[in-house]
């Protein structure tokens, strides 16, 4: 099993900057790529980004091209987004996940393992 634990979220105004952080343990060769999704109140879980372990391949969703960055430091096996200019519309629980396929995919039903969340709050 894998486990992702996410932190660094809070309560920022328009236009501040926040950086999440995902730690994996557990089988952690067992996962190839990660990514990060959100969900707002009401809505479904949304893809925001991914990045692939080996080949450090990334994929953004358009909403947050050019203002999120997503990294990793293998050796931690930890995985961060960086959210910059942000927006009272980025206002969701932000989750990590991890998947086995070998490949970066925005698609939430090929992420096998979820971390518990983290609320990013951005008043206007």
């Amino acid at each position: 099993q894998v486990q992702l634990v996410e932190s660094g979220g809070g309560l920022v105004q328009a236009g501040d900057s926040l950086r999440l952080s995902c730690a994996a343990s557990g089988r952690t060769f067992m996962t190839t790529a990660m990514g990060w999704f959100r969900q707002a109140p009401g809505k479904g879980r949304e893809f925001v980004a991914a990045i692939n372990w080996r080949d450090m391949n990334t994929h953004y969703a358009d909403s947050v091209k050019g203002r999120f960055t997503i990294s990793s430091d293998n050796p931690k096996n930890t995985v961060y987004l960086q959210m910059n200019s942000l927006k009272p519309e980025d206002t969701a629980v932000y989750y990590c996940a991890a998947h086995t396929l070998g490949i970066v995919t925005d698609r939430v039903e090929r992420y096998r393992y979820w971390g518990q969340g983290t609320q990013v709050t951005v008043s206007s």
